[in-house]
């Protein structure tokens, strides 16, 4: 199975601007030095990694859970992506995710369990492992 998405950028990084596509449909938006690097409004490359890594730990959550007899009524994740640099150029250097969960008759222990196996599991998080930190903090909220 492979998915597809597309990026075109026209200019050059300051002036220029850009485009990216899913290849489902399900979004294209612009992006631009300002979205990036500055607070402009659009998209940018970083945000789509954290919505990708939040998406994938949901999932996967929900499914560790799943399998073990305990169905979750709602897991939330959001993650902050740290841009930063070094002697080589920018780079992502910390993804803190945050998790909610409410999951009916799993106790806290248990669902940390299954929180920890999410933490190797998730396709996503294991496609990041070169960034050098990714902090997980999950709560069950029943």
């Amino acid at each position: 199975m492979a998915r597809q998405a597309e990026a075109e950028w026209k200019g050059d990084l300051k002036g220029g601007s850009g485009r990216v596509k899913l290849g489902s449909g399900a979004y294209e938006g612009n992006y631009s030095f300002a979205t990036r690097f500055e607070n402009g409004a659009g998209a940018n490359p970083e945000e789509l990694i954290g919505a990708a890594l939040a998406g994938c730990y949901s999932m996967a959550l929900a499914n560790s859970l799943a399998q073990a007899g305990f169905t979750a009524t709602s897991v939330k994740s959001s993650a902050d992506v740290h841009l930063g640099k070094d002697d080589t150029g920018f780079l992502i250097n910390q993804i803190d995710l945050t998790v909610t969960a409410v999951v009916p008759k799993v106790d806290n222990a248990t669902f940390q369990q299954h929180v920890d196996k999410t933490n190797v599991g998730c396709i996503i998080k294991r496609a990041l492992a070169a960034v050098p930190k990714v902090t997980v903090k999950a709560t069950l909220k029943n």
